[in-house]
């Protein structure tokens, strides 16, 4: 199994000028990325809602490429976006999604049949002309900038170690440093959008 922190460290080596939507892995990512104003942290918008958004900004920036990190969780609850992203190929798209097993937001549950499912022949049969899986971060580090350099979709499952927080969610450190608002001005400022 992979440790988060340590797959987004390697990552970030090859990220260049990448939009990364971090997803579930938003706490990790946050203390290793080096360009927030690319960054697209907004925490939930709906479970199973991550690819959609990310499809829909791959959409509208064709020239740049842009990164999600899902997680197998928002993937079940989203099943249609994956034809559909297949089929609208957006070239510039790489669609992470971080497996560890359990539904970690809300407790622990475990994800049924989690050891049984292949979600990169799911991303594969709805359409992903390139799907990857790995359980190690060696194989990982090897391979990620080859797959960077691919044209997109592409589609990664990466089998996490589990890091199940049993708070409620009212009462957990909160890891963002940015509000909502920000996150989307600085972004915006970024890519020249003005408001």
């Amino acid at each position: 199994m992979i440790d988060t922190l340590e797959m987004f460290k390697i990552f970030n080596k090859y990220r260049g000028n990448s939009i990364v939507l971090s997803g579930r892995g938003g706490r990790h990512w946050q203390s290793v990325s080096e360009q927030p104003d690319l960054d697209i942290a907004l925490g939930d918008p709906a479970m199973g809602g991550h690819s959609s958004f990310a499809l829909g900004l791959a959409l509208s920036r064709p020239n740049e490429k842009v990164i999600q990190f899902d997680s197998e969780g928002d993937v079940l609850m989203g099943l249609g976006a994956l034809p559909t992203i297949a089929d609208k190929m957006p070239n510039n798209f790489y669609h992470f999604m971080l497996d560890n097993g359990v539904y970690g937001t809300t407790g622990g549950q475990p994800v049924p049949n989690a050891e049984n499912i292949a979600y990169d022949m799911i991303a594969r049969g709805s359409g992903y002309p390139n799907t990857y899986a790995f359980d190690n971060i060696e194989d990982f580090a090897s391979s990620i900038e080859e797959i960077l350099a691919l044209e997109g979709p592409v589609f990664i499952a990466l089998k996490i170690i589990p890091e199940v927080t049993n708070v409620p969610i009212g009462q957990r450190v909160k890891w963002q440093t940015r509000t909502r608002d920000q996150i989307i001005s600085d972004f915006k400022n970024r890519i020249g959008v003005n408001n």
